[in-house]
């Protein structure tokens, strides 16, 4: 891979979590509706004009960055495509996330034409957090040569990865639903999900907790098997125990809006890493044919 398109994907990645951190400012200030329409920012005005409040630039500067984001994403396309054809994997990535991008500023749209709707904006999140996972991949696979790939682990742990992910999934789901149903709306006349937002953050914390239980043992399988997730896994059970701090933090603090901003970006890292790990489940079909070629070998050399 050339270094250009190593650093404009590094780029994407970033700036899909960078939207998420803007996000999360729009939402956490109450500044959801700072620009009441959509794709404009007034009926009359492209930009937040001198009438308007602060709420307004917040909400403003968020949308800005979905073109910061489309901008990086359209070069790594223009990058990917001369390789288009030994590369079918990583042209298909840097499709689905321009592909992705165009839908999530629909979504966008859709959530401020509803008055913020609790689940729409849930969704935004959760989409958003989805194009963190697909650059995620995009990197792990940039490195890595094209062709078929075999499993590098036993079965049963890749069992337990993919179900591990699936709890992580449970748990930014409920996550989504406990903060739909806070105080942090995005705005003090957006609605709310309806939902007992102490009971949620209760059930939300009870596949957490399994999360972090399901990635020690993974630490611990990869160390003693020596398999090639480990060191993806023990970044993976960091970032959680730091999610976990920062979550039991703002809830016995009433939620403040920094700490709930910092929750959701570890969140999206969460998922980044456990995409990495994932990735790192197989290996290329020509690394296995060498272990098995070198096995051999090395046991006549005794």
């Amino acid at each position: 891979m050339t270094r250009t398109l190593r650093s404009f994907a590094w780029a994407s990645f970033i700036a899909q979590v960078m939207i998420i951190a803007t996000g999360g400012a729009v939402r956490l200030t109450g500044s959801g509706l700072g620009c009441p329409t959509w794709p404009t920012c007034t009926a009359d005005s492209l930009v937040p004009t001198d009438e308007l409040t602060y709420h307004s630039l917040i909400e403003f500067g968020n949308r800005l960055m979905t073109g910061v984001v489309g901008i990086i994403a359209l070069i790594v396309f223009i990058l990917v495509w001369r390789i288009r054809r030994e590369r079918r994997d990583l042209f298909a990535l840097s499709f689905i996330v321009g592909i992705g991008i165009v839908a999530q500023a629909v979504v966008g749209g859709i959530t401020v034409w509803t008055g913020l709707n609790p689940f729409i904006v849930g969704f935004h999140y959760l989409s958003s957090l989805v194009l963190v996972c697909i650059t995620a991949a995009f990197l792990a696979r940039m490195d890595s040569p094209a062709g078929p790939r075999e499993s590098a682990v036993p079965g049963w742990y890749s069992g337990l990865a993919h179900a591990t992910s699936g709890v992580l999934a449970l748990t930014i789901v409920f996550g989504v639903l406990t903060t739909g149903s806070g105080p942090h709306s995005g705005d003090v006349e957006a609605g709310r999900t309806g939902f007992d937002s102490e009971i949620l953050e209760h059930v939300h914390a009870w596949p957490g907790y399994a999360l972090l239980a399901l990635t020690l043992v993974l630490v611990v399988a990869a160390w003693r098997l020596r398999l090639p997730t480990l060191r993806w896994s023990i970044a993976l059970l960091a970032i959680e125990l730091v999610q976990v701090g920062v979550g039991l933090y703002q809830a016995r603090n009433g939620l403040p809006a920094l700490a709930v901003g910092v929750h959701m970006v570890l969140a999206a890292l969460t998922a980044a890493t456990m995409t990495v790990v994932v990735m790192r489940l197989k290996r290329p079909a020509s690394a296995a044919d060498a272990d098995d070629e070198g096995a051999p070998a090395a046991a006549s050399a005794h």
